[in-house]
């Protein structure tokens, strides 16, 4: 069901997180560690969106990550100090296509999702009712994900904290469709926030950088796991770890 990754902190290359590490979103594609009864691989897109200066920049392919001949140069050439990356395994009956893979954006925002909505599409009819009609109507794809995108970016419009928004969007939607997995990750360039919740996550904060990651990218003792059920709130100089709402004991 997906893996993702972001980084804060000094530049770096957009390989780095892609292709250079042993354990890298590449290599998660074809061969992931704990996807938890979330399918066997991630072939069902890519996507890596970063900011540089004002702009937010995004590639996202429907293909295989390890199919696209001519990312590696480009990732070697790309240098951000805000990334945040996701390759996609689709949950059945949901559409394969370009715009259905994170990241999903909107002004400096870069949001994925890993994992499903059970009861999809009936369970989020009414969460989905509360959405300005314009919202439904332009999301990226008929998917969990970004209904999931539409929920948060309503309560980041009206002003919640990113991990408040996050928090705010497991809740109704853990309550609405029970047994969902709902692995939420966002960053603004500032501030990343993810959630644990049915899926792996894990932190590393070293040299000015925090990097969050449904599967660590290297060894290093610094990996610190997040617990299930629970809220991440990070920059490069501090991390918070809560419990959401409705957490298991």
């Amino acid at each position: 069901m997906c893996r993702h990754v972001a980084y804060l902190g000094p530049p770096i290359p957009l390989a780095d997180l892609l292709f250079t590490p042993p354990h890298s979103l590449n290599r998660q594609s074809w061969a992931p560690r704990e996807m938890r009864g979330g399918g066997t691989i991630n072939a069902d897109g890519f996507g890596v969106g970063w900011l540089s200066g004002a702009a937010v920049l995004r590639y996202r392919r429907s293909c295989p990550l390890w199919t696209d001949a001519g990312l590696p140069a480009l990732a070697a050439a790309t240098r951000s100090g805000a990334i945040l990356a996701a390759v996609r395994s689709a949950t059945e009956g949901m559409a394969v296509t370009e715009t259905a893979v994170a990241p999903f954006t909107d002004d400096r925002w870069l949001f994925s999702h890993n994992g499903k909505v059970t009861g999809w599409p009936d369970s989020v009819v009414e969460a989905a009712g509360t959405l300005p009609v314009r919202d439904l109507l332009t999301l990226d794809a008929p998917t969990d994900s970004a209904l999931l995108w539409a929920l948060t970016r309503a309560r980041l419009h009206a002003g919640d904290e990113p991990g408040a928004a996050l928090a705010g969007v497991v809740a109704e939607v853990a309550k609405a469709a029970p047994g969902s997995r709902l692995n939420l990750l966002l960053t603004d360039g500032e501030t990343i926030a993810a959630t644990a919740s049915g899926h792996s996550l894990y932190s590393l904060s070293r040299d000015a950088s925090v990097l969050v990651a449904s599967e660590p990218l290297f060894d290093h003792p610094g990996w610190t796991p997040v617990p299930d059920h629970s809220l991440l709130v990070a920059t490069p100089s501090k991390a918070a770890i809560t419990a959401l709402e409705g957490a298991a004991p």
